[in-house]
């Protein structure tokens, strides 16, 4: 199970705010060059929210789908791309569901897959029942136990100066 009923509900609410699920823009200019670089014509936004990444990639040349069951629209089963990206996604899936959120993301992967992972949790978003929005944290070494373990190699990992993981990945053969 990707995500349960209960915890679509929860992500609805949050997507109530406008500045939810927004940020993914920032990652536009590194989107485009890993697409341009690695010869990715597809792009999956997994976990799209707001989808503003396809506002600032439009008309670039490529072609874009998203993906988000937390998002009325979004949670239709997507088709597999080029590139999957998964920009400050994985710190909010459910513990129990997190295996099979990457078996999906290696199911719909065929080149390369970026990830932004918060490694800390949020001051400023919580769920309805008071537990931070992010609800897994760990440091980069643990996430990058848990997509190797599922085949998933790391080609480049980028320091942000933040508090977040951000790598470029393999997925399984």
């Amino acid at each position: 199970m990707l995500i349960t009923p209960g915890y679509v509900k929860e992500q609805h609410k949050l997507h109530a705010d406008p500045s939810y699920g927004s940020g993914s823009h920032r990652h536009a200019y590194l989107v485009a060059g890993i697409a341009l670089i690695e010869e990715c014509k597809t792009i999956l936004d997994y976990g799209a929210g707001k989808g503003t990444i396809g506002t600032v990639l439009r008309g670039a040349g490529l072609q874009l789908a998203e993906y988000d069951p937390g998002f009325p629209g979004k949670e239709g089963q997507p088709e597999p791309a080029d590139l999957v990206t998964c920009l400050d996604v994985m710190e909010h899936i459910e513990p129990p569901c997190l295996a099979a959120v990457i078996d999906d993301l290696a199911r719909l992967t065929r080149k390369r897959l970026l990830v932004d992972i918060a490694c800390k949790y949020t001051k400023f978003r919580w769920l309805s029942d008071g537990r931070n929005s992010h609800l897994i944290v760990n440091e980069p070494k643990w996430w990058i136990e848990k997509f190797t373990a599922r085949n998933f190699r790391v080609l480049r990992e980028w320091n942000t100066g933040v508090a977040a993981w951000v790598a470029m990945m393999q997925p399984p053969c």
